[in-house]
């Protein structure tokens, strides 16, 4: 097959168009940068980071400063009853701790005497502080804690989502390289076989040959046409698998222009894994994104369980207010700390059976998680191995299966040579082409599962997209 498929297909596009059409190769780097830089996927990927952010801005938001104001007045009989007023700011903190600060003021010709305060009102500032029950964590520390961890894993679910996104176009743009090519040879078939076809039949008119071997060199003509028909089904239907990842600017669906071509087998070399791959099966649990997200989720529930476990714990809260009557606009001139109001708040269930309930359920959910890393971390590990050999195997079967297509080179030649000087037949030509273009197939398809092989490393790895 001395004729380049590249020649040949600008001959085609030139006979349906009548013009020159400039081939464009397609390589495997431009189309995956382009993939991770524009498809859909990968922009919701990009999207995970600021949805960690607005996680934790929303579990911030219980630590916020609250204003808060109240009046309450009653009315009747040309009398005032009461009138309550009350105005204030609370600081929640970190530590539990609470700070509060505001003004009462409230006057009425049937008010409570425990509600009484000076004509001028009073201001109040203080803290509230839990010191059973909820010292050590509460609902919006845990809330806060578990929100923080959820934004360290967006990275790993950004990670995920494009590995997966990756393979999914590594393996299809490997696919429709393979279909490519085995067009290529399949054109290339058909052009010698119609050559041999039409040179069998001057042969036979001039009678240096048997008419029955224009009857055979015209089935080989039919099989090759059948063959390449179905190539270039392959070739269109994985085309247009491939423009399914194709996204420009502004997510606008592509297509893979008629102009573009893979690159050919012959550019097209095999490759092996280096050690370093086989390093990072040691640190598997390290980097890979499935198991960095169950990690997190094992963290999560360790908050939970903090939190449970502090509800094991009595209500105890203790309230402090240091109280002063402002003079004249003046806040602390009348001030004393003989002045002030103060409580205590105590509580415990007898049998704290729902809170055990709920340490207990936690703790199976832990144990339960951390079952499922283990299982889940054998089994990515295994599939990264078995996706490391097959790699390894296939750059070895591409290196052997190189020497069997120059072997049946060989084969072929020399069967031409004899058939030039009338000591083979046609049926031993045909039949040690077909070999050869059966080689050249099965060439191809080695080298498209190498390069799938590595795509399936990096993807059992957890890498691809990574850098």
């Amino acid at each position: 097959m001395r004729i380049s498929f590249l020649s040949f297909f600008l001959l085609l596009v030139q006979g349906i168009q009548g013009q020159s059409v400039e081939l464009k190769v397609f390589s495997f780097d431009e189309f995956m940068s382009r993939v991770i830089e524009h498809h859909p996927l990968a922009r919701q990927a990009d999207l995970q980071k600021s949805k960690g952010e607005a996680y934790v801005l929303k579990a911030r938001g219980n630590f916020d400063p609250k204003l808060q104001s109240g009046l309450n007045q009653k009315y009747f009989d040309d009398k005032t009853y009461y009138s309550f007023l009350n105005a204030g700011l609370k600081i929640p903190t970190w530590f539990g701790i609470e700070f509060q600060g505001g003004y009462e003021q409230n006057n009425g010709q049937f008010l409570n005497p425990e509600n009484s305060n000076p004509n001028d009102g009073l201001v109040y500032a203080g803290v509230s502080l839990p010191i059973g029950k909820g010292l050590f964590m509460d609902e919006r520390r845990a809330t806060l804690k578990k929100a923080q961890l959820y934004q360290e894993s967006t990275i790993a679910q950004r990670q995920s989502l494009i590995n997966d996104l990756l393979y999914n176009a590594g393996t299809a743009y490997w696919d429709w390289f393979a279909a490519f090519n085995s067009t290529q040879i399949y054109s290339e078939a058909l052009e010698l076989a119609s050559t041999r076809f039409e040179q069998v039949k001057r042969s036979a008119s001039l009678g240096d040959r048997p008419f029955i071997d224009t009857l055979e060199a015209g089935i080989q003509v039919q099989n090759r046409m059948l063959l390449l028909q179905q190539a270039k089904l392959d070739f269109a239907n994985a085309t247009a698998l491939l423009g399914t990842f194709l996204w420009d600017e502004g997510l606008i669906p592509l297509e893979v222009g008629d102009n573009t071509v893979a690159p050919s087998m012959q550019e097209t070399s095999s490759l092996k894994p280096s050690g370093s791959y086989f390093i990072q099966l040691d640190s598997l649990s390290q980097f890979h994104p499935e198991l960095i997200q169950y990690r997190f989720k094992i963290d999560q529930l360790e908050i939970d369980q903090m939190y449970k476990r502090e509800q094991l714990k009595p209500t105890l809260n203790l309230k402090y207010n240091a109280l002063n009557e402002p003079v004249n606009g003046d806040v602390f001139s009348s001030y004393s700390v003989n002045n002030y109001d103060w409580g205590i708040e105590f509580g415990l269930p007898l049998l704290l059976r729902s809170e055990r309930g709920d340490v207990r359920l936690n703790n199976i959910k832990i144990q339960e998680s951390e079952y499922d890393l283990l299982s889940k971390q054998q089994i990515i590990t295994y599939k990264a191995r078995a996706a490391l050999n097959d790699w390894q195997m296939t750059h070895e079967q591409v290196t052997l299966y190189k020497k069997t297509v120059q072997d049946y080179s060989g084969l072929l030649a020399g069967e031409r040579s004899l058939f030039s000087n009338g000591e083979s037949s046609l049926f031993m030509v045909n039949s040690r082409e077909t070999g050869y273009i059966n080689a050249n197939i099965k060439l191809v398809e080695l080298l498209a599962k190498n390069r799938k092989a590595q795509v399936s490393a990096d993807y059992a790895l957890g890498v691809l997209g990574a850098n």
